[in-house]
């Protein structure tokens, strides 16, 4: 297909959006994982619990201040509600997610983007998933195989977690962005 014109100058801004998506989500869990492997190491499962609670929100929150997006964390099953629940279309997104996983294909290889007409004008908005990886498990697997010491600490911050259950490779959630488009 060629696109000439408006159309073209269209798609190089799309493509331009989607490699900027693509560059902040990678960092994002770049960073993260690299917050969550020394605190792991230092203060042990725990304490780590306070980089995804504390740490990663302020990172979104630099994100999106830089960029002047909206990024964050979702999942179906949020460990914090009141920061982790997906609106109507990142939970299509997440759906649509489970249904590539059960279809064969990769977690890590996910991610979707979309130019969506909301009430407030368009936004160009993407989604990478999150894989669950070994880090992971010492706060997210099945409750029989999370210590005493990490349970006793969710149930006091989060007593309606639903972040558990996951095993090494599961779609954990994604990350979201959103930016509007001028």
């Amino acid at each position: 297909m060629l696109f000439t014109g408006t159309q073209a100058a269209n798609v190089s801004s799309i493509q331009a959006r989607v490699a900027a998506a693509e560059d902040t989500s990678y960092e994002f869990l770049t960073r993260l994982g690299g917050q969550l492997k020394r605190e792991l190491a230092d203060g042990g499962p725990e304490s780590a619990i306070s980089v995804c609670r504390d740490v990663a929100p302020a990172m979104a929150t630099e994100l999106s201040l830089r960029n002047g997006w909206q990024v964050s964390r979702v999942s179906t099953k949020p460990r914090n509600s009141l920061l982790g629940m997906p609106d109507a279309w990142e939970q299509n997104v997440l759906n649509s997610f489970e249904e590539r996983v059960a279809s064969g294909e990769t977690v890590g290889a996910l991610s979707y983007y979309e130019v969506v007409d909301e009430p407030i004008g368009q936004s160009f908005r993407y989604m990478l998933a999150i894989e669950t990886g070994g880090l992971c498990l010492s706060c997210h697997a099945s409750p029989e195989h999370i210590s005493e010491g990490v349970a006793t600490r969710l149930n006091e911050l989060y007593p309606y977690d639903q972040a558990t259950g996951y095993d090494l490779g599961d779609l954990r959630g994604a990350i979201s962005i959103k930016q509007p488009i001028q």
